[in-house]
Order: structure tokens, then sequence, then C-alpha cells
């Protein structure tokens, strides 16, 4: 006997829902899309024996309530089909659209990552990749979302280990991402699974005491709505009342913030006033506080000050006619709207069009989050940090303090943030700078407690010696720990790097091994991989700084060199092998153009696309049937190699030149406040200093936040530091940074 509904019922309910909203009768593509995924897994089943097709169809009915675009539910019901079964992204580009295609891609897990790292590696590389993903498409975490809410509902089938691990993640990352975002339809119900599965006993004693007076309770807001709803008419105020009981998680946030016992907590219930206007809103308000006495400091107006994934309502806690405390929302029927499905409401269909409304800047403004974790991704190379720093961003338990810049913009910053906080969540460069704080006109101490509704103005200075580390202990926002942390590592980097880089050599010299054997980019990589990091120069760094010991290290870079040498030699691999006899390759440039010493004197290029420059740490990479191009460590392109374009790295470096009036290609970026007679500083000192400018763009954002590059001939690297620090100085500029790519 089958416990599960059809897959055929679900697929009429499915088609029901989108009819509901959706003003095309048009449905061939969702048939379609069925038809597919049935067909791609007609031989699965899921862990409770059902048809797997139940996982995506359930899904798709999730987006149908969020009242998605056809594009998404197709998605949501072949997101499965790419990474199950026989079929290919491409062909579902073909079948369907690319746009499809680019969302399917999008929720596809990094499944495929070839080497056994460990549980965190893939966690992290999955979220990576998963922002990216969003960033280009914000559909792709909708669908995210629908997937794991299914999987959440459906848990009790996986082992208690899996159950816990699932739940985690989930509070951890996706019902944080559901709250940023602004969908507290999908965020309140994965709140309440996590919970369960994470504290069964705290999540059914809650369920349990809830239901003890239940029909008190009931009864209680019953009447509150009854008298709510009386007074409303008798105002002339057209409103929609109804009465709550708050959900379990959030009941249990409140405990375990306030240390309380669930009978301490007065607002287990709310009761929602929606009308049609904002001036109703404060009408109503006005109603409610002659009805009943509102508890002091406990009112908020979100309406005026909205919440950072853009949640609007005032919030108020009165007392009730026997004494007992309960919250009234009040909020216009639009409010709610955004309430309950937040950024989907963007990609809702509208009657009046075909039917996407453009981002306006509401929507924007809900996305700084995620445009912050890209940031984070682009500047760590440590996935451990990186999950760190995220998990501390999106706690669901962390509260937040509202306060202003001098131009009167709201930040929002987490409670107890300092003012070294508020100058990181303006700029780095002003974090870095910053050697005090006015609050409210006045001075006050680094380590001041922001308060809601405070205004602050950073004070800066040219002559700052940067950031303390004591700062670490002060903040409260992820965002300035992780750039406080980014200055001391750029800063002592190179020192570090140098001192790794010793004590690699000294341990392989000490136990008889050449180090230069076991150092070849094959076996980099797969140290990397292990440890989580983006380039060498950054394990280097790790064993500088103490992070990593240089014994397991070279260990680990003996294991790659031995499973290499045990296979069969690959025409690369003999490639490899006679590149072996040969040294470093030295680069130089002369009059016959630019010639590499120790490789039978081949004749390379600079690449364009990082400018090295003598005193650039460089490596040589061998181009099919052109040479070889010298690029940075640190380009871009060669952090981003796949694993067989490695294999054609080559060591290199610079050869002293004979003519030292031999000049490089170097391109920057000066980032800077606009204002006029900016460019005109920096070309006087490019002037003052002889240096041939050859290109230089420049382009203003609506902030008036000023981006200049610049590119020109220069001879050293010392020159292009002092040039760099030169610009520094000027008036209004942020900070300057060489192109990696």
């Amino acid at each position: 006997m089958q416990d599960f509904t059809s897959p055929e019922v679900l697929y009429q309910e499915l088609i029901a829902s989108v009819r509901k909203y959706h003003p095309s009768t048009d449905i061939s593509m969702i048939q379609k899309a069925y038809e597919v995924a049935s067909d791609a897994h007609k031989d699965q089943k899921r862990k409770s024996g059902e048809p797997y097709i139940i996982h995506p169809l359930c899904v798709a009915i999730i987006l149908a309530d969020l009242e998605l675009d056809k594009e998404t539910i197709v998605a949501g019901l072949l997101h499965d089909a790419v990474e199950d079964t026989w079929m290919t992204t491409e062909e579902v580009e073909k079948e369907f659209s690319a746009e499809v295609a680019l969302l399917v891609d999008g929720v596809t897990k990094l499944g495929q990552l070839s080497y056994s790292a460990d549980k965190v590696e893939l966690q992290a590389e999955n979220l990576r990749k998963m922002f990216l993903a969003m960033a280009k498409d914000i559909r792709v975490i909708l669908i995210k979302l629908a997937d794991r809410l299914h999987n959440m509902r459906t848990l009790q089938y996986m082992r208690p280990e899996k159950q816990q691990e699932k739940a985690r993640e989930t509070m951890d990352i996706y019902a944080p991402i559901a709250m940023r975002l602004g969908i507290s339809k999908i965020k309140v119900e994965l709140d309440d699974l996590s919970l369960k599965y994470l504290k069964p006993d705290v999540y059914y004693d809650l369920v349990n005491k809830v239901a003890l007076r239940k029909s008190e309770r009931q009864e209680f807001v019953n009447n509150i709505v009854k008298q709510v709803k009386q007074h409303m008419d008798e105002a002339a105020i057209k409103a929609q009342v109804d009465g709550r009981i708050k959900h379990f998680f959030s009941i249990y946030k409140k405990m375990v913030n306030q240390d309380k016992t669930i009978d301490q907590i007065y607002d287990l219930f709310a009761v929602r006033i929606l009308v049609d206007t904002v001036k109703d809103c404060y009408a109503a308000l006005g109603v409610i506080h002659e009805m009943y006495k509102p508890i002091p400091g406990r009112f908020k107006d979100y309406i005026a000050m909205p919440k950072p994934n853009m949640y609007q309502s005032l919030h108020t806690t009165l007392i009730g006619p026997n004494g007992q405390p309960f919250e009234i929302q009040i909020r216009t029927f639009e409010m709610h709207k955004t309430a309950e499905y937040g950024i989907a409401a963007h990609w809702k269909y509208k009657e009046s069009s075909d039917g996407k409304v453009p981002v306006d800047k509401r929507e924007e403004e809900k996305l700084n989050w995620l445009r912050q974790i890209l940031e984070w991704q682009r500047d760590m190379s440590d996935n451990r940090e990186f999950m760190s720093l995220l998990k501390n961003d999106l706690d669901l338990f962390a509260d937040s303090v509202y306060c202003f810049t001098p131009q009167g913009d709201v930040k929002n910053l987490p409670n107890g943030s300092t003012p070294i906080d508020f100058a990181y969540s303006v700029h780095s460069a002003v974090g870095n700078r910053m050697v005090g704080a006015r609050v409210n006109g006045k001075l006050v101490p680094i380590e001041y407690q922001i308060k809601n509704g405070d205004r602050i103005e950073i004070i800066t200075s040219q002559n700052s010696q940067g950031p303390s580390r004591d700062w670490l202990k002060l903040v409260k926002s992820t965002q300035a720990k992780n750039k406080i942390n980014q200055w001391f590592k750029k800063e002592l980097k190179e020192d570090n790097i140098l001192k790794g880089k010793e004590m690699l050599a000294q341990y392989a010299k000490s136990k008889g091994y050449k180090i230069g054997i076991y150092t070849k980019p094959q076996f980099l990589e797969s140290v990397m991989r292990k440890y989580g990091f983006r380039d060498w120069d950054s394990v280097l760094a790790a064993i500088g700084h103490g992070g990593l010991k240089e014994g397991q290290v070279f260990n680990k870079l003996i294991e790659a060199y031995d499973k290499e040498n045990q296979k069969n030699l690959t025409d690369e691999q003999v490639l490899e092998a006679t590149g072996e006899t040969q040294e470093k390759l030295h680069v130089t440039k002369n009059k016959g153009g630019i010639v590499v010493k120790g490789i039978h004197d081949v004749a390379v290029r600079f690449s364009k696309c990082c400018s090295p420059i003598p005193g650039d740490e460089i490596v040589g990479f061998v181009t099919r049937g052109r040479g070889i191009t010298i690029h940075r460590t640190d380009c871009v392109n060669v952090l981003n190699m796949s694993e067989m374009d490695r294999a054609r790295l080559i060591e290199a470096e610079w050869q002293p030149a004979e003519n030292k009036s031999e000049k490089y290609m170097a391109e920057i970026q000066v980032y800077a406040n606009n204002r006029t007679g900016l460019l005109v500083d920096l070309s006087k000192i490019f002037t003052e200093r002889k240096i041939d400018m050859r290109t230089i763009n420049s382009r203003t954002s609506k902030q008036e936040k000023a981006t200049i590059s610049i590119s020109f001939e220069i001879a050293s690297k010392e020159e292009l530091s002092s040039l760099i620090a030169k610009i520094r100085q000027i008036e209004s500029v942020l900070d300057v940074e060489r192109t990696t790519g």
C-alpha cells in the first residue's frame, strides 16, 4: 500500500497553482519539463521509497506558492536531472532555453569535485559556487531554498547523523539567507524544522507547552482581534485583523537571547493589522494606543526605518485587558506581500505586462549583503576562514542596531558594534585610516558601543599607522573582522612568505631532500587543495606565521610526488621530466626583445593581463605553439588555471638588466571620492616623476566614488611602490591597487 501522493496528482496540483496567478494559459513548457524529468528519474527512488520525481514536483509546487515565473518552475522540475541522471546542461539549453540552463546549472552542486576534500572544504566550495550563481541570477537561490525546504520536510527518512548535519547547515546558511531575502514564508518553516532535528527535546517541550493552554490563549487572541476590529470600524479605517501564535523558533530565540523560560515570555502571540496605506498604519497605531497601554521602549517603527531585507511594519507591545502583554504588528497589504515573499516578489507575474518588474532601489539594497559575501570570496583563499565568517554574518541569533552617517544614511550593524565597525561598513580605507570618532557631535573612545539612532562621524588621518590588533577584540561585525585581518595579512604577508620559504627549504635540507624536485606546480596544487588555500604564497605565509607546520606540508609534497611517479609517464610528464634538469628561467629584456636564459634561449612575451615588472614574483607558462608567456604569481588567470594547464607552468625569475633604462608596462586602479582637479593632481605626480602615461580611464558611480584605471611604463617594482605611496597621499584618494588580470 503506497502512502505517498501519486506524481500525477501532484502535477495537477502544480498546474492549478500556476494557473491561479499566471496570466498566460500556455503551460506546454512546464508539461514538457515534467515529462523530461519523469523520464530522467524513472528508475530512481527516494529514501522514503517513493518515486524520485515527487521531490522535483514538490519543489516546483513551493516555487509556484511564491508565484514565480515559468522558467523558475521549469528549472525547479529539472534541478536534479543534470546532477543525478544522464541529462546535461547543454541538453537543457537545447530543449528549453539558455535561461533555464543557467538556473539549473547554478543549483547543481559541485558533486564532481575530484579530490577527496573534507566536509568543510566541500561545503565551502559548494557555497562559493552558489553565491556566484546567485550574483548572476537570484532565482538560483529561490530554487535552492525550495529544494532545501522539501528535503527538510522529508528528513525523517534520513539517518540521525545526516538529519543533524542537514539541519545544522539549514540553520547556519539557508534559513538566514531566506531571512536576508525577506522570504518569511520559507524562513519560518526552515527555522522550525531545523530546531526540530537539532534540539528535539527543546522543540517538543515548546510544542507541548504552547499546546497546554492553547484554547485559553486562542480565546484571548480572538477577543483582542474582535475589539481591535470594532475600534478600526468606528475610526473608519478599512483593516483586516488576525491573530496568531508566534512560530516555535522565534519563541526559542527569545528564550536564548533574553535568558528566560517560556512562562516569562509575554508576547507568544501577535495580532496583525493590514491596511491600505501608510497613513492608515499610523492612524491605526493611534487607535491602538488609545485602547491599550503601550509598554515603554517596546515600539519599533520599521516603516520609517526598514530592516536590511526591506521588511516594513509598526511593532508595538501593549498590556491587554487582564494585564497580559501582547504584540501588535501594523502594515499595508503591499508591505505584507514583501514580508512574505521578499525578493521573490520581484519575479512575480503582474497581470498588466509580460511580467518582470525592473529591479528597483529597494531590491538592490536587499542584495547588498550578497555583494559583500562575493567580496570576501575574492579576498579569501582559506575556505575554513570563509565558512566561519559566513556563519558569523548569517547568525540567526544576532540582533542589530541602527545608526546614521553624517549625510543621514542609515547603517545597520550587529548589536554591540563600535565606531570601528561603522568605519569599515563605510569603506575599508576609512577603517584603516581611522584615528577617532564623534557620536552625536561629541568625541568618544573607539570602544564606545553604538546605540540606536546615533549619528556617527569618523575622523581619519593620512598618517594613521593602520588598524591595531586590539581592534579585533572590540569589533562585532564580520565585515570589520575580515577587513582588519586582510590588512594584517597584506602588510605582513611578504615577511611571512619569505620566512615560510626558508623554513620549508631548511626542513627539506635537514631530511636530505632536494626541494626543487618536490615543488612542481602539480604537487603544490595538491597541497593547496588539501589545506584549502588558493595560491602557494598563502601556504608559505601560513607556515611563516605558524598556522601550518613546515614538516606536515613537506610530507604532503612527498606524498604527491610519490603518487605521481608510480603512474605511467604521459607526454606532459615527459616534458616535465626534461624540464627537471633545467634551472629557473632567468628573465630579462634587451634590444632584441625578451630573452629567457636557461631553456635554450627561447624568446618569450610578457602577459598583458597582469603586466609583470622587475621585482614581482613571476612564473612562466608554456603556450601551445607560441613560446612562453610570463605572468605574475598573483595573476587571476594563473590562480584560476585548470589542473592540466598548471602542469605547463615553469619557475621563472628576473635577471638583472644590463640596460637600466628598460621600461615595462604596468596598470593600477585608483579609488577616490570624486572632486574637481583630481585628474590634474594625478597627472602632476606622473609628470614630476617623468613617467609616461599610456592610457587613462575614469568612471564615477552614483555615490560620487571615482574609479580611475591608468596604464604606464615603469622600470621596477620599487619605483611603482613609491609612485603608489605618493598617489595615496592625494586628497580624497581612498585606495590604490595593481590590476591582477
